[in-house]
C-alpha cells in the first residue's frame, strides 16, 4: 500500500445516497468515525487497534475492512470480527487502490448515516495516541463553535519537483480536459475526510474517468496519491487543511517505500518526536512499522502510546 517518494512539508433500484451532511446540531446521533482499514497482508497490529478501542463505546466508531482478496487474511476477532467488506484485488501503481478506498468510504455511508469522519488507514500504521483524543480533536467544539463545517484532513500539495511527470503519467495531456496541470495536485494516500467529502468521492465520475486510465509511466504514477487531493481541491479547497494527520518517515525511502521502523528504534521518544508538528496540530497515526513491532509496542501501549 506504499507509494512513491516525494517531498512532504507534507437490476434492483440503485440504493440511494446517504447524506451529506456533517453538522453535529443535523442529528440527534452521535457522530461516529469510520476506520477504513485498507490491507494487503494481515492485520498484524490489529492487538495494538484492540487496546486502542477497548473501553469506547460502538456510538463513537465504525470499522470496515478490505483485503486484498488474492491474499489469505488470518481469520480476524475482537472488534476486527466481520467488518470484511466485499473486496477487490489490488495493485501498486494502479487505479485499484483508489478503486478500494471509494469501496470502502461508499460502504461506511451506507452502511451508518452517523459516520461523520472517515479515516483511511494502512495495514503498516499505528496509533499515536488514544481513541478519546483523536475523537475529540475532530469534534474539536470549541472550533466548531466558529465554524459548524468540519475540515478534512488531507496533505495537498501543488509544488513538487515530480510534478509534471506525475501529471502526464498516462499518457502527456490525456487529463484535459477535465484536470488542467495547474489543478492536478498530489498528497498523502492516508487521509480523515468528512461525510460532505465521502459524498463527493463516491459520486464523482468525471475525475475519475480520467484517473482510473491505465498508466504509461508507471514510475510516476501513483494515483491513490493524486486523485484524492485533486478532487477534493478542485471541489472544495477551503474544506481542506492540507495536510494529513498520519506522519510518514521520508528522509532515507527505497523504490519509493518510507522508511520501515523496526524493534531496535522503537522507544517512548520515537513516539513522542513521532507526534509532534510543525503546526498547532499533533500527528495521530503513524507508519510504516515492520509486523515484529507489535511486541515492543504492546508493551509501551498503555504507558506512552494510549497516555495523553
Amino acid at each position: 500500500m506504499d507509494s512513491a517518494n516525494f517531498t512532504r512539508r507534507r437490476s434492483s433500484p440503485s440504493p440511494r445516497l446517504p447524506s451529506a451532511k456533517s453538522r453535529l446540531s443535523s442529528t440527534l446521533r452521535r457522530p461516529k468515525i469510520a476506520f477504513l482499514f485498507l490491507t494487503n497482508t494481515p492485520l498484524h497490529f490489529a492487538p495494538l487497534w484492540e487496546r486502542f478501542f477497548s473501553n469506547v463505546t460502538l456510538k463513537h466508531y465504525n470499522i470496515y475492512i478490505h483485503p486484498d482478496p488474492s491474499v489469505k487474511i488470518t481469520p480476524l476477532e475482537g472488534v476486527f470480527k466481520d467488518k470484511i467488506i466485499p473486496s477487490k484485488r489490488t495493485q501498486r501503481s494502479s487505479p485499484t487502490l483508489i478503486s478500494a478506498a471509494r469501496r470502502l468510504i461508499a460502504t461506511a455511508m451506507l452502511d451508518d448515516p452517523s459516520n461523520a469522519y472517515f479515516a483511511l488507514i494502512s495495514q503498516h500504521c499505528i496509533p499515536l495516541h488514544s481513541f478519546n483524543y483523536f475523537y475529540n480533536f475532530v469534534f474539536d467544539l470549541g472550533r466548531l463553535s466558529r465554524s459548524l463545517e468540519f475540515s478534512s484532513y488531507i496533505e495537498i500539495l501543488d509544488n513538487e519537483p515530480t510534478l509534471w511527470d506525475r501529471y502526464n503519467a498516462r499518457g502527456e495531456n490525456v487529463m484535459l480536459p477535465e484536470v488542467r496541470f495547474n489543478e492536478f495536485r498530489v498528497g498523502s494516500q492516508f487521509f480523515v475526510i468528512t461525510r460532505k467529502h465521502a459524498l463527493m468521492v463516491i459520486k464523482d465520475r468525471k475525475l475519475w474517468r480520467k484517473f482510473k486510465l491505465p498508466c504509461l509511466n508507471v514510475e510516476s504514477c501513483y494515483p491513490e496519491e493524486h486523485y484524492f487531493p485533486t478532487l477534493l481541491s478542485m471541489q472544495d479547497p477551503n474544506g481542506c487543511t492540507q495536510y494529513t494527520l498520519t506522519r510518514v518517515n521520508w528522509t532515507d525511502s527505497v523504490n519509493g517505500h518510507p522508511h520501515t521502523y523496526h524493534p531496535p528504534e522503537l522507544s517512548p521518544e520515537l513516539i513522542y518526536k513521532l507526534r509532534e508538528s510543525n503546526s498547532s496540530y499533533s500527528y495521530m497515526f503513524a507508519r510504516k512499522f515492520s509486523p515484529d513491532c507489535l511486541k515492543p509496542l504492546m508493551q509501551i501501549a498503555d504507558s506512552v502510546i494510549y497516555k495523553d
